[in-house]
């Protein structure tokens, strides 16, 4: 057996597996979901694991400070952290500066301005980190493999090194990362420092290789200076694709209360053809340009008014942030536009749901006739996976090429351009068109690829990636 297999773990991530909520007075601890959690979750479970995370809550908080036991025993350690520093941390820099520049999502003309308080801000990002390196080095065993998930701490390397050279830590990506014309909009210090703490780890972890890559092309633009640990031993570059827990998605899938979603959705849809999104309310999964395609394809397509539904469910996300509060606004009138050019009495083009709810959506990728997900940038994109696994009408995938899942499905999918309104147009109407012989191979190639890989290959090569 491998040292990888055998060594104790330290998972370390913003937002960890465990949550509190105040129930009757009560602090009640739950689990937490998503692909993350389901990835990293079996090491937990195992014993041989520990996490380190945020306190995230009022209730996260309360819970640190009465020392609550943790759900099933968990080894699970909340950080309380400085409100002020966390709130500067999370939001000037993780959501709106590192987002956003990985992303793309910048308007150069606008922004960013970098002040006093931005600059505030990353000594700020720079503290939180410190405090979670300092964490790891006070509770990591002897020789531990340290996983430290995301944007959110890039900076914990050279502390760790000094402090406890003994462990091997492994930084892993989940968002796209910006090559090097994005990277520059950084003040070249903050570029710098963020660049030699990530290449000071024993390896990067990345979901595609276009993301290794652009990630490989900025240490050659910007090589490392006055950083001992990158300059002797860099860290070692990798892609690993996370996959969606197939067996936790199915058991959801045939939950009663997803069979009653689903019988409630076949009843409004009877026989019409199903267009299905699922994002959060986010600048990057490009929900606009996509109203704007299906806006064009009913222009286009008379034969399909009254025969097709769009879908839409769009949860809320950071509507603290004032470019995405404008965009939830912007998403709701071309909806309300395009329901009022092209509905009739019994007949609306596009159902939108702001609500998070998970079975709802479930339900829903089991029904689609066309998945609809055509991100801007996306480090992967899980529901391009998820609903292939699930799907009972062999629907099919419209995907960015810009998606991280494009790497490993677009071969059985149909690519956009994710800024080609026209374009995804076209093919959402190809798909819509194509006849059961050519969804039936479609579908059944999808769910192929992506049974390919499972949750735990995406943590094992972490965990190689740490010897």
């Amino acid at each position: 057996m491998s040292e990888s297999r055998e060594r104790p773990v330290v998972i370390v991530s913003n937002r960890g597996p465990v949550s509190y909520r105040v129930d009757q007075g009560e602090l009640v601890g739950m689990r937490g979901a998503g692909g993350l959690v389901s990835g990293l979750a079996p090491l937990l479970e195992s014993g041989r694991a520990s996490w380190i995370a945020a306190a995230l809550s009022p209730a996260d908080r309360s819970a640190v400070a009465a020392g609550t036991a943790t759900p099933d025993g968990l080894a699970v350690r909340l950080l309380s952290l400085d409100p002020v520093d966390q709130a500067l941390a999370y939001d000037l820099i993780s959501n709106q500066t590192l987002w956003f520049v990985h992303h793309g999502l910048f308007d150069l003309t606008r922004s960013p301005s970098y002040t006093a308080q931005w600059y505030e801000a990353w000594n700020a990002y720079r503290r939180i980190n410190q405090e979670f390196a300092r964490a790891v080095c006070e509770s990591a065993p002897d020789g531990a493999a340290v996983l430290i998930q995301d944007y959110h701490l890039t900076l914990m390397a050279p502390m760790l090194a000094a402090e406890r050279p003994d462990l091997s830590t492994v930084h892993f990506h989940h968002t796209p990362f910006a090559g090097p014309d994005m990277l520059r909009v950084l003040p070249p210090a903050v570029r710098d420092e963020m660049l030699n703490s990530l290449n000071a780890h024993h390896a990067c972890g990345f979901h595609t290789s276009d993301w290794a890559g652009n990630f490989s092309q900025d240490l050659l633009r910007w090589p490392a200076g006055g950083n001992d640990r990158a300059e002797s031993s860099p860290a070692k570059i990798f892609a690993s694709s996370l996959s969606t827990d197939a067996a936790d998605l199915r058991f959801t899938a045939q939950s009663e209360q997803c069979e009653e979603n689903l019988r409630a959705l076949e009843e409004a849809l009877g026989d019409s053809q199903l267009i299905l999104r699922i994002d959060r309310m986010e600048l990057s999964k490009n929900i606009l340009r996509g109203f704007q395609a299906y806006d064009l394809l009913l222009q286009q397509r008379s034969d399909l008014h009254g025969r097709v539904v769009f879908l839409a469910c769009c949860y809320p996300s950071r509507e603290n942030v004032p470019e995405y509060a404008l965009y939830k606004e912007q998403v709701a009138a071309e909806v309300a536009l395009v329901n009022a050019r092209w509905g009739t009495a019994t007949w609306q083009p596009i159902q939108f749901a702001t609500d998070d709810d998970y079975v709802r959506s479930v339900a829903a990728l089991r029904r689609y006739d066309v998945l609809l997900v055509n991100p801007i940038r996306d480090g992967l994109n899980l529901v391009a996976k998820e609903g292939p696994l699930i799907n009972e009408r062999s629907g099919q995938l419209v995907l960015s090429t810009e998606a991280g899942a494009w790497a490993e499905l677009g071969s059985a999918a149909l690519g956009v351009n994710p800024f080609d309104v026209e374009e995804t147009a076209q093919m959402l109407g190809v798909a819509l068109d194509r006849s059961p012989q050519e969804r039936s191979t479609s579908a059944a190639e999808l769910a192929q690829l992506v049974a390919k890989r499972t949750p735990m290959d995406w943590l094992q090569d972490q965990l190689a990636a740490a010897d």
